[in-house]
C-alpha cells in the first residue's frame, strides 16, 4: 500500500511541474509579445518623427 501511495505523489507532483512549466512559458511568451508591440510603436514612432521632419 506504501509503495501506491508513493506513486500517487511521485504522479502528483510531476503533474504540478508540468503545470508550473507550462505557466513559466506562457509568461514568458506573453512578456515577448509585450516587448515585440512595444518595439513596433516605438519603430512607428521613429517612421512617422523621420518622415515629418523632412
Amino acid at each position: 500500500m506504501n509503495h501506491f501511495s508513493e506513486d500517487l505523489t511521485r504522479a502528483h507532483m510531476a503533474g504540478r511541474l508540468d503545470e508550473a512549466r507550462s505557466q513559466r512559458r506562457a509568461q514568458h511568451l506573453a512578456l515577448a509579445r509585450r516587448k515585440a508591440r512595444r518595439a513596433e510603436r516605438a519603430s512607428a514612432a521613429a517612421r512617422l518623427s523621420l518622415l515629418r521632419s523632412l
